[in-house]
C-alpha cells in the first residue's frame, strides 16, 4: 500500500483537529529586553470510538507552554487565566476536543504578535460530524474596549490591556 493510499485513509478515520502548528508570540511580545514565542494548544478531532482531546498540541511534537510562574517572573505580564473553552468542539456521535482561553494581561507598553489559524473556519467534522468553534484573538483594552485581532497581527499593548487567544475546537465524529 503506498503512502498517498496511507494518507487518504487516515483522513477518513479521524475529524480534523483545530489545525495545524498552532502558534502565538503570546506574550510573543517583544521590546529590547523581552522575546518570548509559544504554541497555544487547541482540540483534537474525533474518530470513530473516540471523543477528541481538549487544549492538546496536534501536529507538532516537543513544545510545550512555559510555566506561568517563569513566565511572570521573566517578562512584565500576569497570565490571568487559561482554560479549556468549553463547548467549542464539533458535535456528533464522538465530540471534538475543545480549544482553550489563555488571558496574558500586560504590565509594561509592548508589542504583541499572533500567528495562528483556523480563525475563519472551524476544523471540519467526518462522518456526518459538526465543526469545531473556530479561534478568537482579541485584545481588552484598559479602558473597556475590544481590539478583534485576525489570524496574524501585531499590536501595541499598554499596562493593563489583556491578550485573549481563544483556540479552536477540534472536528466531531458520526451523526449526534
Amino acid at each position: 500500500m503506498g503512502a498517498e493510499h496511507i494518507g487518504k485513509m487516515a483522513c477518513r478515520r479521524r475529524a480534523r483537529p483545530r489545525g495545524y502548528s498552532r502558534t502565538a508570540a503570546c506574550p510573543g511580545a517583544f521590546d529590547d529586553r523581552h522575546q518570548n514565542y509559544e504554541p497555544i494548544a487547541g482540540g483534537s478531532g474525533a474518530g470513530p470510538g473516540f471523543h477528541g482531546t481538549s487544549v492538546v498540541q496536534t501536529h507538532m511534537t516537543n513544545s510545550r507552554l512555559t510555566d506561568p510562574e517563569v513566565l511572570e517572573l521573566r517578562f512584565p505580564v500576569r497570565l490571568d487565566s487559561y482554560a479549556v473553552r468549553r463547548g467549542s468542539g464539533g458535535a456528533g456521535r464522538w465530540h471534538g476536543g475543545d480549544g482553550g482561553v489563555r488571558r496574558v494581561r500586560f504590565l509594561e507598553t509592548m508589542t504583541a504578535s499572533i500567528l495562528s489559524n483556523g480563525r475563519h473556519h472551524g476544523a471540519f467534522g467526518g462522518a456526518g460530524g459538526q465543526a469545531g468553534a473556530p479561534g478568537i484573538n482579541r485584545v481588552e483594552r484598559a479602558d473597556g474596549t475590544v481590539q478583534p485581532l485576525d489570524y496574524i497581527g501585531s499590536v501595541t499593548m499598554q499596562p493593563g490591556d489583556v491578550f485573549v487567544v481563544e483556540t479552536p475546537g477540534g472536528g466531531g465524529w458520526g451523526q449526534a
